[in-house]
């Protein structure tokens, strides 16, 4: 069952600058260029698929990167997400 509104708002306080939109949660990261911007996803991508969870990820304007992370199989936020979130800002 994916968390409520308010379970989700109180796990937030444990990782950097993430937000709450809905059922998702999403981060913009802005890069020196285009190369920093990639790299940072394939790190991202070896998280991803240690964890077997994947976020959605949109690489825009040549320099920024955006993340959405939720569980896809419950349509919402687990405490996986929240985990994933604290390791991809570990790797910035």
């Amino acid at each position: 069952m994916p968390f409520t509104n308010e379970e989700s708002e109180m796990h937030l306080k444990y990782v950097n600058k993430w937000k709450l939109i809905g059922i998702k949660i999403e981060k913009d990261f802005d890069f020196k260029d285009f190369e920093k911007a990639l790299k940072f996803v394939n790190k991202v991508a070896a998280i991803a698929e240690k964890e077997g969870h994947h976020p959605n990820i949109l690489i825009h304007s040549w320099n920024k990167v955006k993340l959405e992370i939720y569980t896809h199989s419950i349509g919402g936020l687990s405490v996986n997400d929240f985990i994933l979130a604290a390791k991809i800002d570990k790797i910035k």
